[in-house]
């Protein structure tokens, strides 16, 4: 229907929202960062949840099914719904061309505000000035991290990048920033606009043991937090940036901290350093990018070093793929690797190229499919070995579609 898949701007979004006169009520907390986006997101959710509000979540992308973008009081919106709200969207868009993402924001909204709901968490797609989900005004914006990451589209440095991302704040509206060291447009932009700016290590923190961690911001401290059932020490710092969120809206959304630590233990998000149970025990993260890449390698150095780490392995052409290798090709005695099913993938000459400029000397074996190269893996590991399926949100769907019964497979 567009032209292209992705068309930064806010025109043609914000017309479509007036046509259809979505002027939502309720409280927006905008999560906006390179990596990070979607566990904050999660941890909003739960906390939410549980305090007994009803809640609305937009994310991207998916794994399996459209649905998991489109969350409500914690449950994916039904076919109908999704499909009910598109068609009104496509009568009301006239002339006016949208894109994917563009659609389905509108959609969401649509659908939070006929389930009256109370909060919603809008995760952004791509970068935060021009991304559809900045048509809506945040309460609270988030900004989880700023990497090298999308610079066809934001720019090829961090303070381009950074710019960008900090579009999501608004004038005398908390903006919470969980990057330790954020580029300076991102505190140039908060100053300029005069946003209610707070930053982690000064004006909120945390610090965390295996069993355990604390958080401080201007509130107070909170200590024995139960630490968050997404895997890997970074997770704090989103649980942080999460509960910064909260208390900055305290006035409209009060969640105590039973809520907290129920939120924080129960919430679910597949493909976040996943270890599924059974062995050999088999791991799915949807790092994609050398930033990401970095947090993922260091949480698996922390697993059990018993047995061989075997990698399946598959990324997108037009990422940094040598540059998720460099941080990664130490962790494994052996790859499986395969081209992903989709315009986007990066073929099996790529892959061979990318592996043999970072010098990987583990042994290397190719396969036609992600499940393939799964079922291989599966097929040569013993019980103690560990399986790590990594690189991109569609190499984790293509191992998930190959593993029934595994949570986000239903």
């Amino acid at each position: 229907m567009h032209p292209t898949s992705i068309d930064l701007g806010l025109a043609r979004v914000a017309a479509v929202r007036d046509r259809l006169g979505l002027a939502p009520k309720f409280p927006i907390v905008t999560v906006g960062g390179t990596n990070g986006k979607g566990s904050t997101c999660a941890m909003l959710e739960a906390c939410l949840q549980s305090a007994g509000y009803r809640t609305g979540k937009y994310t991207s992308p998916h794994l399996l099914r459209y649905n998991e973008r489109v969350r409500i009081r914690g449950d994916e919106v039904a076919d109908a719904l999704l499909i009910e709200a598109f068609e009104r969207i496509e009568h009301a868009r006239g002339d006016i061309s949208l894109t994917y993402f563009e659609f389905g924001t509108l959609a969401a909204v649509l659908l939070f505000i006929e389930a009256k709901i109370d909060v919603a968490v809008l995760e952004v797609g791509l970068g935060g000035r021009l991304d559809a989900v900045n048509a809506f005004e945040p309460d609270c914006s988030v900004l989880t991290s700023v990497g090298l990451d999308h610079m066809e589209f934001l720019g090829h440095t961090r303070e381009l990048i950074g710019l960008e991302k900090a579009g999501i704040f608004r004038p005398g509206k908390p903006a919470v920033v969980a990057e330790p060291s954020p580029p300076a447009a991102v505190l140039e932009r908060a100053g300029a606009i005069g946003a209610d700016l707070y930053l982690v290590d000064r004006d909120f923190g945390y610090a965390g043991s295996d069993a355990q961690w604390r958080f401080w911001d201007w509130l107070g401290k909170r200590s024995n937090l139960p630490l968050p059932a997404l895997r890997g020490e970074y997770q704090l710092q989103n649980a942080a940036a999460a509960l910064a969120a909260l208390d900055s809206l305290r006035d409209r959304l009060a969640v105590d901290m039973g809520a907290i630590r129920r939120g924080l233990v129960e919430l679910e998000l597949p493909g976040r350093f996943q270890v599924l149970p059974g062995m050999p025990t088999i791991v799915l993260d949807v790092a994609h990018n050398p930033h990401a890449a970095v947090r993922f390698a260091q949480t698996l150095h922390k697993l059990e070093r018993k047995g061989r780490r075997l990698a399946v392995f598959a990324m997108l052409k037009d990422k940094d793929i040598e540059g998720v290798l460099d941080v990664t090709k130490s962790a494994f005695d052996a790859w499986y690797v395969a081209p992903l099913t989709l315009p986007r993938g990066a073929d099996a000459a790529r892959l061979q190229q990318a592996l043999a400029a970072v010098g990987v000397t583990a042994p290397v074996r190719h396969y036609d499919d992600i499940a393939g190269a799964l079922r291989a893996a599966r097929g040569s590991a013993r019980s103690d070995d560990k399986i790590v399926v990594f690189g991109s949100f569609y190499t984790v769907a293509e191992a998930l579609r190959t593993l029934p019964g595994v949570s986000g497979n239903r």
